[in-house]
């Protein structure tokens, strides 16, 4: 009799653990395919987003909302990284041009891209023409830029004109993380006041988080009453408004070929080496 309530007892156990791997097994497939699905982007392929808002910002800036499939969906974009958009110019032909979305994985459901749209510019074309409804080609993810929250005691920043993008996007990414104490010093460079993208967004930032997020304007056609940076940025821009060189800073530029030039030969000349820069 004790023999068979040990043999029942010994079958228990084992159905018990082989149930108990059946589950462990079955979790981790359930696991690696949530993580395998997340995200809506395809690095080969180009997928379809449907435009559902457009916001025109100024004369020549619109804000594009894009929805995702379910309203929880994410776009899957890691920090830093940009999408490849394709339209088709005033002559019909093809283009793919890289942009980045002002939204994180945070913003399910939508991204958004702020677009500024230049008189010749083809892809400008592509986005001038879209209206609500239509749907953007887009793939992605893309970019040689790789976070990790805390990776660097501070960030500079240095943008013109749209280069803003990307670096709206990782200041975000930063600030909105409870348990990254980076800082951010981000210098913003723009003809006229009118052509500052996301201004309002940035000083919400700058007002919410006071002692990590700090932002320099910087225009070169200043309005009459302006307490900003006048001029090109410079090598004491640089010095005043950025952290000075040290083996856990990074400052990241984006701009126009020009400036982007002009900005390597002061960060250079301020004793920022290699490996303390990097140009999205």
């Amino acid at each position: 009799m004790d023999l068979e309530f040990l043999q029942s007892m010994d079958i228990q156990i084992l159905v018990g653990v082989a149930v108990a791997a059946l589950a462990i097994v079955v979790g981790a497939v359930y696991l690696f395919a949530s993580m395998k699905s997340k995200g809506c982007l395809d690095p080969e392929n180009f997928k379809e987003f449907k435009l559902v808002k457009r916001q025109q910002l100024s004369h020549n800036v619109a804000k594009f909302t894009f929805e995702l499939p379910t309203p929880t969906s994410v776009l899957g974009l890691p920090i830093g990284q940009h999408i490849s958009c394709r339209g088709k110019d005033s002559q019909g032909e093809e283009v793919i041009k890289p942009y980045t979305p002002t939204t994180l994985d945070s913003d399910v459901g939508y991204f958004e891209l702020v677009i500024k749209m230049y008189p010749q510019g083809r892809m400008s074309h592509h986005f001038r023409e879209l209206r609500v409804g239509d749907y953007l080609a887009v793939k992605g993810p893309r970019g040689r830029f790789r976070y990790q929250p805390g990776e660097v005691r501070a960030f500079g920043m240095i943008a013109g004109g749209s280069g803003i993008t990307p670096m709206f996007q990782v200041a975000r990414a930063i600030l909105e993380n409870p348990k990254d104490t980076t800082n951010v010093h981000l210098i913003y460079a723009n003809v006229t006041y009118e052509d500052i993208l996301l201004k309002e967004e940035l000083d919400s930032l700058a007002a919410k988080y006071p002692g990590r997020f700090k932002v320099y304007y910087v225009l070169n056609q200043p309005p009459e009453v302006w307490d900003g940076g006048v001029g090109f940025v410079s090598k004491e821009m640089i010095q005043t408004h950025c952290p000075a060189p040290a083996p856990d800073i990074r400052v990241l530029r984006c701009g126009p070929p020009p400036m982007n030039k002009a900005m390597t030969g002061h960060l250079d000349a301020l004793g920022y080496s290699p490996d303390m820069q990097f140009q999205f």
